[in-house]
């Protein structure tokens, strides 16, 4: 009788274990994929106050890292750690009160964001229907900048030197700028699977700031009075470049009160990207 219930025995266990045996022959239906870890690269493009017709004339490396979760196949939240570089120059600008004034600057970002990515289309990785989308992005952020320029193959940090009067005695409502701010990153992209464990995408992201001195620049000229002379009565640096017009015509146009920025519109920057990132993933074993 026990050699009969045998082979019906040995059938049924393999019955009940079959399923998770398949699942494991056929990732494309039983993996879930949880998230994703990537690098970034590409270029950033500096708006504000020196570049006042959204000019693409000085676009500068960014280099960055993410991971991002999957919530479902729409949609995602991801961190985002990013290095890019800024600037721009009035010698790029065709107004001629910029030329004129020829200011410059550069500044290093270093950027971490939380974003929300939303995919217009199902992405499903490893499969051959649900392989690409485009898709949205938002966030919110912090990042620091320090903008400096050059003067005689010198370096100059210019937020300590208070270049509109910041911190001067004739100035008191003038405090230095904080060099840490928030972004507001918004942006779109497209992402495809490669394979079972690649992505590849490209995605254009604009940031808004809570700061319009990412170039150093942003309301009225605050005039040579401001800036002491400097050792044996020479001009001092920070008078030097508070006002660089004296390179570019006969007489600076610095005056006291005259318009330097626009104090109403504050700073952004974009970054054009290509990403690729690998997935991290879940087995399980199909329900029955």
């Amino acid at each position: 009788m026990v050699q009969l219930f045998r082979p019906a025995g040995i059938f049924l266990l393999l019955l009940l274990t079959a399923p998770c045996a398949w699942g494991q022959g056929y990732i494309d239906y039983n993996t879930h994929y949880i998230a994703e870890a990537g690098f970034e690269l590409g270029g950033a493009q500096y708006f504000g106050d020196l570049n006042t017709r959204t000019a693409f004339k000085t676009l500068k490396p960014t280099l960055g890292a993410f991971y991002r979760r999957y919530l479902n196949d729409y949609i995602g939240v991801s961190a985002h750690l990013h290095y890019a570089r800024l600037g721009y120059s009035d010698t790029y600008n065709d107004n001629a009160f910029q030329h004129r004034r020829n200011l410059s600057f550069n500044s290093d970002i270093w950027e971490l964001t939380l974003q929300g990515d939303f995919n217009f289309y199902r992405f499903e990785p490893g499969s051959l229907r649900y392989r690409f989308t485009p898709y949205l992005t938002l966030g919110i952020g912090g990042f620091h900048f320090n903008p400096y320029t050059w003067y005689q193959d010198k370096k100059y940090y210019l937020q300590p030197l208070g270049t509109e009067g910041q911190g001067s005695a004739q100035y008191p409502d003038r405090k230095p700028y904080n060099l840490y701010t928030y972004c507001i990153p918004v942006g779109m992209g497209l992402k495809y699977n490669i394979n079972n464990t690649t992505n590849i995408s490209f995605v254009v992201t604009h940031r808004f700031t809570g700061t319009d001195y990412l170039d150093d620049v942003s309301t009225t000229y605050a005039g040579a009075s401001a800036f002491p002379a400097g050792s044996a009565g020479k001009e001092s640096i920070p008078f030097l470049l508070q006002d660089r017009s004296w390179a570019t015509g006969s007489a600076p146009i610095g005056q006291q009160g005259r318009q330097r920025g626009n104090s109403r519109d504050r700073d952004q920057y974009l970054m054009v990207e290509v990403n690729i990132s690998w997935m991290f993933a879940a087995y399980r074993c199909p329900a029955f």
